[in-house]
């Protein structure tokens, strides 16, 4: 009889079910309006963050259609659950939909700024957890749990809710650094009042000020004693006196060349045999692309202390130099003229200043010419001048009857073997 009567308690009332019936109805309700949200205001948000934020935050352009919709399903549930006081069964049930949304949204999250899935997953699993065990009874034997777990180190207790709790902050703080960061690029990259050196300048302070926010904000959330820190410092300090100075030397140098803007982005540098133009200047190194397709990486301390040519430093004409060699039977004159009209009718070649021929030498073959032409647009490539004027250059001078010199030698036979017998003979 007894046992009847425990059964018979724990089966729900009439007014639980009811009330359960309304949470799930209120529950459908919220995971509705998500879908709707999504449909409805998914694609703009998505567009209107592609125009505001643009490629640097790539990775959530794809998601913000589900961030909306699990977003506002979890707003609402949390709405739901919070305007009534409601059961134990229609608390679980809203607690485990409201947590359920909120967690899938913060997947989205932490995936879209690229935060490895791991790390992820930690804070999946304690969003999931604290809301849920908020909605059936608190968190309090939870976190009593998770504190009476620990070891003692020294005057200080490091328990596995602190552990947990410094992850998660960990985790959340990289994420919003990196977010922030994208978004401060491509705010700066935006900004018209500066130019292309001031704003990779803008973009590196402003990453730096952001990390050291971050990290102070974290101490601070964390509770912990900057002066826990007097050691540490002490010991990173040696750290980038010996084994970083490199890092260290790179990213100042780096710093450097913004800031005197020897060197900026756009710029055609030459350094020992090849050429090519900065593509960008990071913390470590300058990134330089050839003509060839081949990008370069050379540490910043490097092009600080090496001679480095730049050829757009000041002024961004660059003049060609084209060696021409022409016969000793032709018209000189015409050869020049056809010369000069060659490189006028490239159309790379600037018309001021103006192109000009110089006679160099007399050659052996030859006479040698240097045709000068100016171009404003290195990073398109010198040789591809060349050979655009050589070609035309070959056309005129066959219409011309103009040859090309090769070669000639005259040969002195002084005796042939056998030759200086017959004579005598």
């Amino acid at each position: 009889m007894n046992d009847l009567t425990a059964l018979f308690e724990m089966v729900p009332a009439q007014a639980d079910l009811v009330e359960l019936a309304m949470a799930g109805t209120l529950t459908l309700i919220a995971l509705a309006a998500g879908v709707a949200a999504q449909r409805i205001a998914g694609a703009r948000v998505a567009q209107w963050w592609r125009d505001r934020v643009g490629a640097h935050v790539e990775g959530l352009r794809p998601r913000i259609a589900t961030i909306v919709r699990h977003g506002v399903a979890a707003l609402l549930l949390a709405f739901v659950y919070v305007v009534w006081g409601w059961g134990p069964l229609a608390a679980a049930a809203i607690g485990f939909a409201m947590a359920a949304a909120a967690t899938l949204t913060a997947h989205q999250l932490m995936r879209g700024v690229g935060i490895p899935r791991w790390a992820a997953a930690v804070v999946e699993v304690v969003v999931f957890t604290a809301l849920f065990s908020h909605a059936v009874g608190g968190l309090e034997p939870i976190t009593s749990t998770l504190d009476a777990i620990g070891v003692t180190v020294g005057t200080r207790r490091l328990s596995l809710l602190a552990l947990v709790g410094a992850l998660v902050t960990l985790v959340v703080l990289m994420a919003m650094v990196r977010l922030a960061n994208r978004i401060t690029a491509h705010t700066i990259s935006h900004a018209r009042a500066f130019d292309p050196t001031q704003k990779v300048l803008a973009q590196k302070i402003a990453g730096i000020a952001i990390v050291v926010f971050a990290f102070l904000f974290g101490i601070d959330l964390l509770g912990i004693d900057l002066t826990a820190f007097a050691v540490f410092s002490g010991a990173f300090g040696l750290a980038v006196g010996f084994g970083m100075q490199k890092t260290i030397g790179n990213l100042i140098a780096g710093i450097i060349l913004l800031l005197d803007r020897s060197i900026k982005p756009g710029d055609v540098i030459a350094v020992g045999t090849s050429f090519g133009w900065v593509n960008k200047i990071g913390v470590r190194a300058v990134s330089v692309v050839t003509r060839d397709g081949k990008e370069y990486l050379i540490p910043n301390e490097d092009l600080m202390t090496r001679e480095v040519e730049n050829w757009s430093y000041s002024d961004r004409n660059v003049r060609v130099r084209i060696s021409v060699r022409v016969p000793y039977d032709c018209d000189l004159t015409l050869a020049q003229e056809l010369m000069l009209k060659a490189a006028r009718e490239s159309p790379r070649v600037l018309d001021s200043p103006k192109p000009n021929v110089w006679l160099t030498a007399f050659g052996t073959d030859g006479v040698e010419h240097e045709i000068l032409a100016w171009i404003s647009d290195p990073e398109s490539g010198v040789g591809n001048v060349r050979s655009d004027v050589l070609n035309r250059l070959w056309v005129m001078f066959r219409e011309a009857g103009i040859g090309m010199p090769f070669a000639q030698r005259d040969i002195y036979v002084r005796s042939l073997p056998g030759r200086e017998a017959d004579d005598a003979a």
